[in-house]
């Protein structure tokens, strides 16, 4: 019976954590992991940059020479798009933008063989 109870509470516990929306590290950057419709994997990354907004999204494919279309939204209102292409070693590309103001960002990444991923998170 105390078996039981113990694996509902990890697993309340590991519920918990799949829930939340973001990490913030220990220098006060937002980190979360993004989520890809193919074997990809994406990691956006928010950090205050000078009274701006650092915007960081990772893709990594595993695959190189992949091109990707990536379009960044603050507050629901598109405020970048950049073409990345994947290189060596990793297979993988990051997109990097500085912007004005808070908010919710959304970052998505579309390949050229109908691979998305996307990513959000929000910073004060």
């Amino acid at each position: 019976m105390r078996q039981t109870g113990l694996i509902v509470a990890l697993g309340i516990a590991l519920a918990a954590l799949a829930l939340a929306p973001a990490a913030v590290a220990k220098d006060g950057d937002v980190r979360v992991e993004g989520t890809c419709t193919g074997a990809s994997t994406s990691e956006l990354k928010l950090s205050r940059e000078n009274g701006l907004v650092e915007v960081e999204l990772e893709v990594d494919q595993n695959r190189n020479g992949v091109v990707w279309r990536v379009v960044l939204v603050r507050n629901g209102r598109v405020v970048g798009r950049k073409v990345r292409v994947t290189r060596p070693p990793s297979g993988s590309f990051e997109a990097r933008f500085v912007r004005r103001g808070a908010g919710r960002f959304v970052a998505r990444a579309t390949s050229r063989t109908g691979e998305r991923c996307t990513a959000a998170a929000f910073i004060a």
